[in-house]
């Protein structure tokens, strides 16, 4: 599983203080921790806090300084993108296009020319889907699109947009029907990602939520998740799910051997 450390980001208020502060050690202690709980990239969202580039590549510097793990640069204008990829030490995962041709032509030439991989939201100029048919239609654009650009499957990481569950009940199956057909355009197949906090959103049982729809997601082809990687519950539940679906070697110290 890629997990996507979702800490770095302006929306909590530690980290918008520090960017407001230039305080790189609050940053660099949440680049440790997440690195530290195998993290696979660290997502890095400057959000209200900022609109100057200098401040997102500042973000992305401090958290080189301290770990070597990847960024996901969680930005779509493509100024700030400009300057934040080439600041990147590793191909970076960038978040994100959506299913509009103007969107991914001003995008995807900078990702493809850097080595680096893409999110692709399956939403249009409608908005998001309502139902598994659109999901899949638009996720077909995105996949034809990065083929435009000679960019293969495994830089693809396709999201089907995830609705909180207590105001959007209905679309939690849809998104479920929709994730498990996007394997199959491809041979080895793109990657299917989410953003799992969005569907416990304004819940009381968000870690409960959380982890059944995570596990449920991963019966239906996810391999990459935006979450947070400081809970311990979540993550094993996330290791034992894809233990089930034959992606990983049983041991009796299977949970043990991934904190080693």
């Amino acid at each position: 599983m890629i997990l996507i450390g979702e800490r770095i980001n302006a929306g909590f208020k530690d980290i918008k203080a520090a960017i407001e502060n230039k305080d790189g050690d609050v940053i660099k202690e949440w680049a440790r921790k997440q690195t530290d709980k195998k993290a696979t990239y660290l997502d890095v969202n400057l959000g209200t806090a900022s609109n100057k580039p200098e401040d997102l590549c500042w973000m992305i510097e401090m958290v080189q300084e301290e770990v070597d793990t990847p960024i996901s640069i969680d930005n779509n204008r493509p100024a700030m993108l400009k300057e934040a990829i080439p600041v990147c030490k590793k191909p970076p995962l960038v978040n994100s296009t959506l299913a509009i041709d103007e969107k991914m032509d001003e995008l995807l030439p900078l990702v493809a020319e850097a080595g680096a991989s893409i999110i692709g939201l399956v939403m249009d100029e409608t908005g998001s889907p309502k139902n598994s048919d659109k999901r899949i239609e638009n996720a077909g654009k995105i996949f034809a699109k990065i083929a435009e650009y000679e960019m293969s499957p495994e830089q693809l990481f396709l999201d089907p947009i995830v609705m909180p569950l207590k105001f959007m009940q209905e679309q939690a199956q849809e998104i479920l029907k929709a994730a498990g057909q996007f394997g199959l355009f491809s041979d080895p197949p793109c990657h299917i990602v989410c953003g799992l906090s969005n569907i416990s959103n304004g819940t009381t049982q968000k870690s409960l939520i959380n982890r059944t729809f995570c596990t449920m997601m991963i019966a239906n082809g996810l391999d990459a998740v935006i979450l947070d990687v400081m809970d311990d519950e979540l993550v094993n539940a996330i290791l034992t799910a894809e233990l089930i679906m034959n992606k990983s070697i049983y041991a009796d110290s299977y949970i043990e051997a991934f904190r080693r």
